[in-house]
């Protein structure tokens, strides 16, 4: 029999689909071919430490997004985050006003999405390579000799580059999505074996190749020595084919231009890794893209902002769509 819904991406948007279809009692599959769920908010343990190297915190701007986060924080998968921010160059206008709260997930970014996976039918490193709608279902095959999911509808949320290229000749959406730009972002892993005296706990930086520095251990439910930087836009689309080794090296130059007490206190972990899909400078602001005919919906922060509370949003969206065909 086939599943009433295959969710594609196990991020901030299919997860919270899939949550609320299984919620209105549809069956539903959520295929990610990474080894668990979290998408660009991913946390990587290496060595002993441990990076929220993707998403960095998020806020809660809307009522229902902040009826779900007061919830998360009494299950004790949130908590706030408020470091000593220091600003480098010139600072936005945007930066005189008071910021949102600053919201982290526990113990690492992926938290609320590990706990949300944790009750639905997630099949992880499971590759979505083809799709076939036959007019009745959705057929998703994956590697060679794997058997194929099957599905009335589909709910895709992968980067728009990647959603696209698995559409083509297959839904009309294809052409819109592919025509969504994707901005990269390497990310610089930092781990120290004593602390690092920086005078801050983060940093935006808006003149030279970071744009992010963060201590991840000043956050809630962290330990050890580490540090996250964040490439500019601009400087990630010059270097990104560039060796992971090589651009470690050169935001590590950068980082120790911000921060000089790293060349007294060498890291003991230096790792680099690109997000080739980070963020869309234009996103659609629409909540979700709809093909009614072939029971097809498209959700990400891409459609719908950038921020998590975006994929979110989008993600719900997505799940009200695929609710009203079932009845």
């Amino acid at each position: 029999m086939p599943h009433d819904v295959c969710v594609i991406g196990a991020g901030w948007s299919g997860l919270a689909a899939a949550t609320e279809l299984q919620r209105a009692g549809l069956d539903v599959v959520v295929v990610e071919k990474a080894r668990g769920p979290g998408g660009r908010c991913a946390t990587r343990r290496q060595d002993g430490f441990a990076f929220d190297h993707g998403g960095q915190y998020f806020t809660a701007r809307s009522s229902a997004f902040a009826a779900a986060v007061e919830d998360w924080k009494r299950q004790g998968l949130v908590a706030a985050w408020a470091p000593e921010i220091h600003v480098f160059g010139r600072r936005p206008k945007l930066g005189q006003s008071s910021p949102a709260e600053r919201l982290v997930a526990l113990p690492g970014m992926n938290g609320v999405l590990k706990h949300l996976a944790g009750s639905l039918d997630c099949r992880f490193g499971w590759r979505a390579e083809r799709l076939v709608h036959d007019g009745s279902e959705w057929n998703i095959h994956g590697a060679s000799g794997a058997e194929p999911v099957k599905a009335a509808q589909l709910l895709l949320t992968a980067p728009p580059q990647q959603s696209a290229d698995l559409l083509r000749g297959v839904s009309g959406l294809a052409e819109r999505i592919a025509a969504v730009p994707m901005s990269p972002c390497w990310a610089l892993m930092l781990g120290f074996e004593q602390p690092l005296e920086a005078g801050f706990d983060a940093a935006f930086d808006n003149d030279g190749p970071l744009s992010w520095l963060a201590r991840n251990s000043s956050k809630p439910a962290r330990d050890g020595e580490a540090w996250i930087a964040h490439a500019s836009a601009q400087w990630s689309a010059d270097h990104l084919e560039a060796p992971a080794e090589e651009v470690a090296r050169a935001l590590l130059a950068a980082f120790r231009s911000r921060v000089p007490a790293v060349a007294e206190v060498p890291p003991a972990l230096l790792s680099a890794h690109r997000w080739r899909y980070a963020l869309a400078p234009e996103p659609l602001n629409e909540a979700c893209l709809v093909n009614q005919s072939r029971a097809l919906v498209v959700a990400g922060d891409w459609c719908a902002g950038n921020r998590i509370e975006g994929a979110w949003t989008s993600g719900r969206a997505a799940a009200e769509v695929l609710s009203q065909w079932r009845d």
